[in-house]
């Protein structure tokens, strides 16, 4: 993704009040959203050290960034499969931090009602249900990695409250978050065994050709 240019403190003032008579004379990109913008965008401003410009739409759509939804800076509507690949992204990346419907709407440039039923529509689960199972699936390999505290390891995927955290694991997996771990290890501990005794047998067997 090419990078856009430093904004002006004229331009940024511009982007803040959604001054329309800057649009046209530049779209300011977010480098963390990879969204582009008009200057007259509604959508909540972001922080200015994720922004910078271009001078064209053509511009930003050839350095990899998109359109947003709500201002439409290229006058065509960005296809929905590509805003939920927006979200996706985000919430892969960023699923230890506070995560809800609205903060993932201001984010991604779209209301809250449209983008929970967008994503439903074309991921086939909600958002919310998208972060949990990307948040429970990032557990899962953390509790096997390693040996924090299962509150830890909570707090490390964005469930910082403990006993929801054990309960939504259970429910998503039907086990607690130690006894998967336990299992696991156990499974693991096997395997390595099974492993091992095969690899003896074959030593065994070779040494008696």
């Amino acid at each position: 993704m090419s990078n856009p240019e430093a904004l002006t403190e004229e331009m940024w003032q511009a982007i803040l009040t959604n001054d329309a008579s800057y649009d046209g004379q530049f779209f300011y990109a977010v480098t963390t959203t990879g969204i582009f913008c008009r200057p007259s965008c509604k959508s909540r401003p972001p922080n200015k050290q994720n922004v910078g410009y271009f001078r064209t739409s053509q511009q930003a759509v050839s350095a990899k960034f998109r359109p947003c939804k709500r201002c439409k800076p290229t006058g065509q509507r960005l296809p929905d499969d590509e805003w939920v690949a927006l979200v996706t992204e985000y919430i892969d990346t960023n699923y230890a931090e506070a995560l809800s419907l609205e903060i993932l709407a201001v984010i991604c440039h779209g209301s809250p009602y449209h983008m929970h039923r967008t994503f439903k529509k074309v991921k086939g689960i909600t958002p919310v249900e998208y972060i949990q199972q990307v948040r429970i699936n990032q557990a899962k390999e953390k509790l096997i990695s390693s040996n924090k505290p299962v509150g830890e390891v909570g707090v490390d995927v964005g469930l910082s409250n403990t006993p929801y955290f054990i309960t939504l694991f259970k429910k998503k997996t039907g086990h607690t978050p130690a006894s998967y771990r336990q299992l696991q290890q156990h499974n693991m501990k096997e395997a390595f065994e099974n492993g091992k005794q095969h690899e003896f047998t074959t030593l065994l067997d070779d040494n008696h050709t």
